[in-house]
């Protein structure tokens, strides 16, 4: 199998592996249960993971609180603020994008059904929003701006940096889901004005079933009430027994993504282009999706025109590949992500996303090159 599916979800590396297997066997306390020594043991890891993570970001240990993913992280930012004390006198409008991740989506629309103001900036045709736009529409009842890092069909970046400045200025709350960069892109939460920040073990080599939010604790110190309630774990915010081994993976994970990094992203972007370069080179009727240029390194999402994704990948049972979001497909609907940068349906029907990682090689490239040409071929001509 050549995996080129790396955004859905990645390989476990084998150094996470060996930091997670002693919490299933050995040291297998509850990291609540502090009274005794297997318990402090646990507790210990969870905060050495809390430090891994936190330096990735360049937060402090303590704005970390651990979740079961992004998802969770997701929805416990944006309902979490939406329910504050310190925000229901200030407004109930939110802004976002309707590129967003589902995960953020879909408590938006919740809100939204529970009386708040939702508004959703649309993208242009290379996937960015207009900054100037995000500016204006900002008011004084604006409480949360949600905004993606990077977008996990296309790879698009959006300027962070500039979008938690727009923010600050203007008094609201800005979170970024950050689930397709954490760990492969900087991220400075300080310099880039980011109040909230969602990330997912699963995305950088980790183990799934461990996530994280970034709450910011000064200037400003953003207030944020618990969705889950019971025990009071993780100072209050999110309760339930801890994933020890999960968020031990995690910590390991982020530091080696964080020492790896300047490494890492030039071979993904080279090994990437060699990609597009290969296709093209034996194809006609190849075209990006999203911004050519302001996009994650190990990304590109291409539409073959004449082909159906899906009778592509039926031909190349032996690489994995991705027609739209992962998180979505099941409902075999056409990704609206596309959609909303103004991609043809044809263009929608025939595009295909290729998420390469740590563990891909320049012969796998070569090979994914090699059998998605005679598939390409062998459609068009049928």
């Amino acid at each position: 199998m050549i995996y080129l599916d790396y955004n859905a979800t990645t390989p476990l590396d084998p150094r996470v592996l060996e930091a997670m297997l002693p919490f299933y066997r050995d040291r297998f306390g509850n990291a609540a249960s502090r009274h005794h020594g297997p318990g402090r043991e646990a507790a210990a890891a969870v905060e050495t993971a809390r430090e891994q993570a936190a330096a990735v970001i360049g937060a402090d240990p303590e704005e970390i609180y651990w979740t079961s993913g992004a998802t969770e992280s997701d929805n416990l930012a944006i309902k979490g603020v939406a329910v504050a004390p310190a925000y229901v006198s200030k407004g109930n409008h939110i802004l976002t994008a309707g590129t967003e991740h589902r995960a953020v989506l879909d408590p938006c629309e919740y809100l939204e059904s529970r009386g708040f103001k939702v508004t959703y900036l649309g993208v242009d045709r290379k996937g960015m929003i207009d900054l100037q736009k995000l500016s204006d529409l900002i008011t004084p009842k604006t409480f949360l701006v949600s905004l993606m890092h990077a977008n996990n069909e296309t790879g698009v970046l959006h300027p962070i940096d500039e979008i938690g400045a727009i923010c600050r200025k203007k008094g609201a709350l800005f979170h970024t889901d950050a689930t397709q960069t954490f760990g492969k892109e900087l991220i400075d939460v300080d310099s880039d004005c980011i109040d909230l920040l969602s990330a997912s073990a699963h995305k950088l080599c980790g183990p799934k079933g461990a996530g994280l939010l970034y709450v910011r604790k000064r200037n400003p110190r953003v207030r944020c009430e618990p969705i889950l309630h019971g025990g009071g774990h993780e100072r209050g915010l999110r309760s339930g027994t801890l994933n020890v081994p999960a968020i031990a993976g995690f910590g390991a994970a982020a530091e080696i993504s964080r020492k790896e990094m300047p490494a890492e992203q030039p071979r993904f972007r080279a090994l990437r282009d060699r990609l597009e370069r290969g296709l093209r080179n034996s194809l006609d009727g190849v075209e990006t999706n999203g911004h050519p240029e302001r996009r994650l390194a190990n990304t590109t999402n291409l539409s073959f025109a004449g082909i159906e994704s899906e009778a592509l990948m039926k031909l190349l049972p032996d690489v994995a590949l991705s027609s739209s979001s992962a998180c979505t497909s099941a409902l075999l609907q056409p990704s609206y992500v596309l959609g909303a940068i103004g991609c043809s349906e044809e263009a929608v029907r025939g595009s295909v996303r290729f998420s390469l990682g740590r563990f891909t090689t320049e012969a796998e490239i070569d090979e994914a090159v090699s059998v998605l040409v005679k598939g390409v071929k062998q459609l068009r001509e049928a």
